[in-house]
């Protein structure tokens, strides 16, 4: 091989490099949100920036988002509220942001609490959707002031399983 091409391979892999380095750093810095709109009055956005997987890798895992806010319950019934965390269509970006447009009120099983039973401050959610996992996109989502998000990361087993017929 000559030294010439020799010289123009270590280039175009430096060059191929740096470009790979500038495409993550965009992705996880703040310029990389002005896509997204800043949050309404009386909102806030919250971003997830989620642990870096290769692509076809991540088709392995999910993401559950959960929203809502913390209230004092009894500790004892279930509460959870209403309201529901929408997807919605980044225009022009082919990107995806979430929204919680408000909570609505609060609804609760009815089990009888003992007397004298201490209130307990917890994070109550409305209820929660699962998404694709994507670690090449930040994953933002925008609700009330008082609001907050919790997520979890889903990993499928290894083992798949055959339907049998019938």
């Amino acid at each position: 091989m000559s030294r010439t091409r020799m010289q123009w391979l270590l280039v175009a892999g430096v060059v191929a490099a740096l470009v790979g380095q500038v495409s993550m750093a965009s992705a996880q810095s703040p310029d990389y949100l002005k896509a997204f709109p800043a949050a309404a009055e009386g909102m806030k956005r919250l971003v997830i920036q989620l642990p870096h997987k290769e692509r076809g890798e991540d088709e392995g895992f999910r993401v559950e988002l959960f929203a809502g806010k913390e209230m004092l319950t009894d500790g004892v019934n279930r509460v959870r509220l209403g309201g529901q965390l929408e997807a919605k269509p980044l225009k022009g970006w082919g990107f995806t942001y979430y929204e919680v447009a408000k909570f609505g009120p609060a609804m609760s099983t009815r089990i009888g609490v003992p007397p004298g039973t201490p209130q307990v401050k917890q994070f109550v959610a409305i209820p929660s959707i699962t998404i694709p996992y994507n670690s090449r996109v930040p994953l933002v989502v925008y609700v009330p002031a008082d609001g907050a998000v919790q997520y979890r990361i889903w990993t499928a087993g290894e083992q798949v399983q055959v339907a049998p017929e019938g």
